[in-house]
């Protein structure tokens, strides 16, 4: 049996965002599961990759332009000019605008986007991009810590080589974002394991939400 080829997608620079004072949300861990791949020598089994970093058209591959606009605009310095936009696109407290947000969505999304091509070209068997999974953003607006929806966009490459995917989610949070995009379709199953009632967030995920239409028992 052939060995099989891991693609391992990190950035030196995922680390160093930080989204606020006293906020659960630590891009640092980042950095810290990094040195503790090396530290294990992992790197020795695996091809060590610096993502792409995805472009607002990228995004745009889910989500809507205007919102994809007012994170590139965005920044705390700016925040008084996108007043009415914070509450349309769901950006404050738990979703905070921080230096370098746009930077941080397109590193992250970059890392699982480049996997999902990898994977269509057969450059690799397997791609790891810890820097993602941001699972509940949505169309358009934020939710959850999360801005870009990575896993929607990689599962969007993949379905142009495979005619199917199956996304599993172990997060304790429902992963809505996913489910979401594709409540509609046969061509993405989506499983999620997470904890669920006593106004846990997101709120959803209860085992009768199963899909609708050509996606019915697909979620």
């Amino acid at each position: 049996m052939s060995k099989r080829k891991v693609s391992y997608f990190y950035d030196p620079d995922v680390g160093n965002f930080h989204y606020g004072a006293g906020h659960p949300m630590k891009p640092h861990r980042l950095a810290l599961t990094h040195n503790l791949v090396f530290n294990y020598g992992l790197q020795d089994k695996m091809e060590v990759c610096r993502p792409y970093r995805a472009t607002a058209h990228d995004m745009c591959r889910f989500h809507e332009e205007d919102y994809v606009d007012f994170l590139q605009r965005v920044t705390p310095d700016t925040l008084s000019m996108f007043t009415n936009s914070l509450g349309q696109f769901n950006v404050g407290e738990d979703c905070p605008v921080f230096p370098g947000m746009y930077d941080f969505c397109s590193i992250y999304t970059g890392g699982s986007l480049e996997g999902a091509v990898k994977l269509n070209n057969n450059a690799c068997d397997i791609a790891v991009n810890w820097a993602g999974g941001l699972h509940h953003a949505k169309k358009s607006e934020a939710s959850g810590f999360c801005y870009i929806n990575d896993i929607v966009i990689a599962i969007l490459e993949l379905l142009k080589q495979y005619p199917r995917v199956l996304y599993i989610d172990i997060d304790i949070h429902h992963g809505d974002g996913v489910q979401e995009a594709f409540n509609l379709t046969d061509r993405v199953m989506t499983l999620s394991f997470h904890k669920f009632g006593s106004y846990f967030f997101p709120g959803t995920g209860h085992m009768y939400e199963v899909g609708e239409g050509p996606g019915k028992y697909y979620s």
